[in-house]
């Protein structure tokens, strides 16, 4: 008789599953563009209110299924590494603007014009 082992993704989830918050899961198919290959994505986020978010992913493609459960510190990584990222882009997005106005002559806003004194 084959003993039958719960991987860690269904313990995580199993124990989540009543006592968190969870999301709905989303279903992405990503076709790889130089083999022409197929992946799936299922991926779903749970939300303790003391442990933080975990989030579960399933990956298939024709090799197999991969279930990976992703604690919370990870998910806190790449959502802080998301955030860093969104940062830099809009600060260089910024310079770029600035750059571009600077060269054809306008005045940043928060040099604008001086108004006059209240004369009353």
């Amino acid at each position: 008789m084959e003993e039958s082992t719960i991987t860690k993704y269904d313990r995580v989830y199993g124990g989540l599953y009543a006592v968190a918050l969870f999301t709905k899961p989303s279903t992405i198919k990503n076709v790889q563009l130089i083999t022409g290959k197929t992946e799936t994505f299922v991926i779903q986020t749970a939300r303790h209110h003391e442990f933080g978010d975990h989030i579960f992913i399933e990956y298939m493609d024709d090799s197999g299924v991969v279930r990976l459960a992703l604690p919370p510190k990870v998910a806190n990584a790449i959502a802080s590494q998301r955030d860093s990222l969104t940062s830099r882009r809009r600060s260089l997005a910024s310079k770029a603007s600035a750059k571009t106005r600077r060269e054809r002559g306008e005045l940043p806003g928060f040099i604008g014009k001086r108004s006059e004194p209240n004369r009353g």
